[in-house]
């Protein structure tokens, strides 16, 4: 799977991932200048910084709610009208009265569908981004690089391939494929960034040979580089690339009881923070329709659901995700906050009267082009019939005669609508019709 190696991903996903790739790099350069070098911290920032390039796309979204909590009975009442007619006249009908319903709301059938179009392969890049920092923010990467390469020059990795510790090897035997590809700089900087602090302790217990040589070569210790690694992903005592479930072993286990109540808190806070957010957010209303209504009640499960499954996938995941995931709930909660409050103060009636107007020149307009199009077809059916007429008015022998004089005079000395200027037509016209049927 290309999307969790560090080489980076090609494609849509890939693109945009780029691209967030260098805001995610850009953010860790400034904090890392101001001394403040930190995994956490640039995850934060970046979610906001995100969030807010997103913002013109999240208002849109949530007019158009706003706007069908107000179309919808109108919809409903057409859906009801013709509840049993399933005839094709009545089919064409409805179709007409919906679209002309949303025409005067000023929203798409689509609805909001290409805004979360636009928004699904930014959220699949973000998590790009955050699973794969060193093949985004240089300074991570090239700090994970050094590693790697006294790695390569020791044993070519086999330490990492054949270590005999479970979590190790499943770890090279779901990222580690670069290893076995080709690219082995890349697939061991892939596991590393994947390992535990306690397994990457064990990985740099290992290469920590300061005085031990390899093909002529001094090893330098890794416990500098481990260290500086380790420095990036701490965030108040909790390791970003640890998961909370090994944060909290790991922890119990020294006594280190302040980290296991921060490894908790975060599942904890996902799940509220996503929880607030849902409920900030504007509900669709089901007007007594019985489809609505089980559409809202499963929408209703699924914003029950979705923050308990957020929590359950917290342990297992690496902190920095779910810090992710509640850095991003926070920001969306102020940012519906500001929302709510933005539309309290708009009428929507007057938008909607707006734009009720505007659909009425839309369709004015089309009705004349409508109109510029009959009249011309009806003009070219008369032109058609004209030179059918003329063909048909007149006998062989007059034809011909009006023919032979059409030849022998230019076409400045025909006079139009004389009997020359008939026949001259009838000439062109026969001509075409001869060199089609050649």
């Amino acid at each position: 799977m290309d999307f969790i190696l560090l080489t980076q991903s090609t494609g849509l996903i890939g693109s945009v991932a780029k691209l967030l790739g260098y805001i995610m790099n850009a953010i860790f350069f400034v904090i890392d200048k101001i001394g403040l070098p930190n995994v956490g911290l640039a995850i934060i920032l970046f979610t906001i910084v995100v969030n807010l390039l997103m913002l013109p796309l999240t208002i849109k979204q949530q007019k158009f709610s706003k706007l069908s909590a107000k179309m919808n009975p109108e919809i409903q009442a057409i859906n009801e009208k013709y509840k049993n007619k399933k005839d094709q006249d009545s089919m064409m009908a409805k179709n007409q009265e919906i679209q002309t319903v949303y025409a005067k709301y000023g929203v798409s059938a689509s609805g909001s569908c290409v805004q979360l179009i636009i928004q699904m392969p930014i959220l699949f890049a973000l998590y790009r981004v955050i699973q794969a920092m060193p093949a985004y923010v240089t300074k991570i990467g090239n700090t994970f690089r050094v590693l790697a390469d006294k790695i390569i020059a020791f044993d070519g990795g086999e330490f990492l391939q054949n270590s005999g510790v479970d979590s190790i090897a499943n770890t090279v035997a779901t990222y580690g494929r670069s290893i076995t590809e080709g690219n082995l700089s890349n697939g061991i900087i892939d596991v590393l960034n994947k390992l535990s602090s306690a397994d990457l302790a064990t990985v740099s217990q290992h290469y920590n040979l300061a005085d031990c040589t390899f093909e002529g070569r001094l090893i330098m210790s890794t416990e500098t580089t481990r260290g500086l690694i380790d420095t990036y992903n701490n965030f108040f005592g909790l390791n970003m690339g640890d998961s909370p479930s090994a944060l909290i072993r790991s922890a119990i286990a020294v006594g280190a009881y302040g980290i296991v109540i921060g490894a908790i808190l975060i599942p904890i806070l996902s799940a509220v923070t996503q929880w607030i957010n849902v409920k900030l957010m504007p509900q669709q209303s089901s007007s007594g329709n019985d489809q609505a209504s089980s559409m809202a009640q499963s929408m209703k499960t699924m914003n029950m659901i979705m923050p308990i499954m957020s929590a359950w996938f917290c342990f297992s995941f690496p902190a920095g995700m779910g810090l992710y995931w509640i850095a991003g709930s926070v920001v969306r909660c102020i940012q519906q906050i500001v929302i709510n409050k933005h539309f309290d103060k708009m009428d929507f009636d007057e938008i909607i009267k707006k734009n009720s107007v505007k659909n009425a020149k839309k369709l004015e307009k089309m009705k004349e082009a409508q109109e510029k199009m009959n009249a011309y077809a009806s003009m070219k059916t008369r032109n058609m019939q004209n030179k059918a007429n003329i063909n048909s008015g007149m006998t062989e022998a007059e034809k011909e005669e009006a023919m032979r004089q059409a030849t022998s005079y230019s076409s400045a000395d025909i006079k139009p609508g004389s009997m020359m200027a008939k026949a001259n037509k009838v000439r062109e016209y026969n001509q075409r019709n001869s060199s089609k049927d050649n």
